[in-house]
């Protein structure tokens, strides 16, 4: 979605965007993918370090978010190859294409993200917040579909849509982990730690805060398959007052996926938080860095 959030957030930040090869196709939209900028000035293997995630890797609202820091602070060029909405499923949908800036790399970092693009038994899905409908191929999104499941079935039949799809969630992980063969870090970036109960009175009490589903158990499960893992845990700088970058004056952002426009940010990362990521990064990633040299 980096094109996507460019337009209607222009005004706020420019990000950049660019397609880095018309072979990374965009599953949901079946178009060249574009991804968060600066371009990077040259890729040379095993000297440059790749980010793959949701909105929160992407920066939406930021100047600068995490992956750019990091890549300053190392001294490495980067790319962000990032979607909003994105799950492990959208990149296993494009891997092999993937593959070589992947594996050309120094190390990966992979964000927990969200369960909501996952499919499962009554809904597919294309590694995005959206499905179609198994039963009558209609196209419905993440939380229309749950709010349905909730008003029509029984919590035990719900409970099991949400461990089947949990369990789709692992193995996509799990495909996107054996794809990668150079050092990669599973990243929990949330204002909340992996462990919650689930609470089926409400689709929004049921998917929690950022990243819906996710808990501790499927966090313990997937960060085995990963070198490292990597915990950014906080609110810091929510939420987050908008400015027009050419008059400096408060401005409220409208775009197609929200109901109301946006006066301030409240969901996505702050500023101040991609800096924290950034920090709890650093070290693994020049212990990494380090050992590379040192082989």
């Amino acid at each position: 979605m980096a094109a996507e959030y460019q337009e209607p957030d222009w005004r706020v930040i420019d990000y950049q965007t660019f397609c880095l090869d018309e072979r990374l196709v965009d599953p949901s939209t079946h178009r060249p993918l574009c991804i968060r900028g600066p371009r990077p000035d040259e890729l040379r293997r095993g000297e440059y370090a790749v980010f793959l995630g949701a909105a929160q890797t992407f920066g939406r609202f930021c100047q600068k978010p995490y992956p750019t820091l990091l890549g300053e602070r190392l001294g490495l060029p980067i790319l962000n190859i990032s979607h909003g909405g994105a799950g492990a499923l959208y990149f296993c949908l494009m891997k092999d294409a993937l593959a070589k800036y992947v594996n050309e790399a120094c190390f990966v970092v992979v964000q927990a993200m969200s369960v909501r693009s996952e499919s499962n038994s009554l809904f597919e899905s294309q590694g995005v917040g959206h499905y179609r409908r198994r039963s009558d191929g209609v196209l419905i999104g993440c939380d229309e579909a749950y709010a349905d499941l909730l008003k029509m079935h029984w919590k035990w039949y719900v409970r099991r849509i949400v461990q089947e799809t949990r369990s789709s969630w692992c193995h996509s992980y799990e495909t996107l982990f054996s794809l990668i063969k150079v050092p990669k870090i599973l990243f929990w970036f949330s204002e909340r730690e992996p462990a919650y109960r689930d609470d089926y009175r409400s689709v929004q009490r049921l998917f929690s805060s950022y990243p819906q589903l996710v808990n501790a158990d499927m966090i313990a499960t997937i960060r085995r398959m990963c070198d490292d893992y990597v915990a950014c845990v906080g609110p810091r700088g929510l939420p987050q007052t908008l400015f027009d970058r050419f008059s400096g004056e408060r401005i409220m952002i409208s775009d197609p996926w929200t109901s109301a426009p946006w006066p301030e940010n409240w969901y996505y990362p702050s500023p101040e938080m991609h800096e924290d990521a950034a920090a709890a990064l650093e070290p693994v990633c020049r212990r990494i860095i380090r050992s590379g040299r040192a082989a």
